[in-house]
Parts: C-alpha cells; structure tokens; sequence
C-alpha cells in the first residue's frame, strides 16, 4: 500500500475539502484522464486495486500515471470505548480528492480500451468520476 516513509506528525486533523481542486486538474503526461466529480478521501488500498484494474485490462500495455497520494493519516478509536482518553491510533492514510481532480492518467492504448479501463478503475474508487481527453481539460475547466 501506498504511504509516507516518514511523517512530521504522527496524527492530523480532519480538515476541510471545500471547493474545487486548483491543482492537479489537467492532464499532463497522458491522453486520456480519470476526474473526480465530488470531495473524497481516498484510501491507500482504493488506489492499488484501481491501479491493478488498469493494469490488468491493458495487459500492461501503454502508460499508467497515479497522480494522488494518500498522505493524511485518519485515526479511530475501538469500538465500545468510553470518551476522553485521547486520540485514537493510526487506522489507514487517505489522499484528499477534491472535485476536478485528475487522479489517473493512461496513454500508449487505443481510446476504446483507454476508456474502458479507466470505467473498471472507477468502480474501484468511493466517488463520482468521469473520463476525460486532454482535448476536453484544456485550461483546466471540464466543458
């Protein structure tokens, strides 16, 4: 799974994920593009098994990017646990996707099977998603 060699702090706040992502939401290296709809966190284990359904439909043909990367640690306390007696220990790390995200990027494969590789990809994921062309995020701003 994917995480941090080493962090500053051990446990972190929840945050926001108001608004649109600013960064990150243009396809730089491939062709076509997988893009976040609505605000999520994204699981290290999410990531690897969208990563191998891409992997394993092209039959490692082409090129797959993974432009997210779960580095905010989420904690939880056991269940039936009474309150107070400080935060709970370190459960998984999650990547904070906002909407117009670009989270996978693919080349070097005919559009048909680009797509439908990144469809089996989405399912995989806990949001809303849509497939994208580098010719439809020109600018950054989905048409």
């Amino acid at each position: 799974m994917l995480m941090p060699k080493r962090v500053k702090r051990r446990k972190q706040f929840r945050g926001s994920m108001a608004g649109k992502a600013t960064r990150g939401n243009v396809i730089n290296y491939g062709e076509y593009g997988l893009v976040a709809t609505e605000p999520c966190w994204i699981r290290s284990n999410q990531i690897e098994a969208a990563r191998i359904a891409l992997t394993r439909y092209t039959k490692r043909a082409g090129q797959v990017w993974i432009k997210i990367f779960p580095d905010k640690p989420v904690t939880s306390k056991p269940a039936e646990t009474r309150m107070g007696s400080g935060k709970g220990t370190l459960e998984y790390w999650v990547a904070v996707v906002k909407p117009g995200r670009v989270m996978f990027e693919i080349a070097g494969v005919p559009e048909e099977q680009a797509k439908e590789a990144l469809r089996l990809a989405m399912h995989k994921l806990p949001c809303k998603c849509k497939i994208v062309s580098k010719a439809d995020l020109e600018g950054g701003v989905s048409k």
